[in-house]
């Protein structure tokens, strides 16, 4: 399915046009991804309650710099960014506890909740068989729709960098799963 082609000019123009952001609105908007980027970046489950304060707190802070030359999201998420980093270094020094797992939602029935929660595990554990830089990529890019540009912008690295860490993170990522799934075929009955 092809994304929609992004102009980060025309957005940034668009919230210019909105008035001056304040912390509520860019919370009310940005609150849920940001909690999701944090998770699929590898923060644990214990502290991305803690991790999504920080960010909201960093976006607090330099809410007055921001001057919409790139779209609020892409500047949310390079915040988020650098708040998971700081947080799985933290984790490193520390006992790092394994990802738990994702908090229920509503879903039709034990079966598909189940099946729904065993997918989001699989995720996890594949997630965190990249290293830092390229599941940053993967997890900006695959999960949460931004386009290369953009990527690039959040990050602060260039293009084709981004490219080439997103197709070698899409190979790893597609061989991590393809092991998992042989070894679960092999323990199945």
């Amino acid at each position: 399915m092809a994304r929609p082609v992004a102009c980060p000019e025309l957005e940034a123009d668009a919230q210019r046009a909105q008035g001056p952001l304040t912390l509520d609105s860019v919370y009310r908007e940005h609150f849920r991804s940001v909690w999701r980027l944090l998770r699929r970046l590898g923060v644990a489950e214990a502290q991305l309650d803690d991790a999504t304060q920080d960010v909201f707190l960093v976006v607090q802070r330099r809410l007055a710099e921001f001057d919409g030359a790139v779209p609020v999201r892409a500047w949310v998420f390079a915040i988020g960014v650098r708040v998971a980093s700081e947080y799985r270094r933290r984790a490193t020094r520390w006992r790092a506890e394994p990802l738990g797992e994702e908090r229920a939602c509503a879903a039709p029935g034990p079966a598909r909740l189940t099946e729904f929660q065993e997918s989001l595990r699989l995720l996890h554990e594949v997630l965190g068989e990249l290293d830092d830089e390229r599941r940053e990529v993967f997890v900006l890019s695959e999960l949460e729709q931004l386009s290369a540009p953009e990527i690039a912008s959040v990050l602060g690295v260039n293009l084709n960098t981004i490219y080439s860490r997103l197709r070698s993170a899409r190979q790893r990522f597609e061989a991590a799963l393809a092991r998992r799934r042989a070894a679960s075929r092999r323990r199945a009955p």
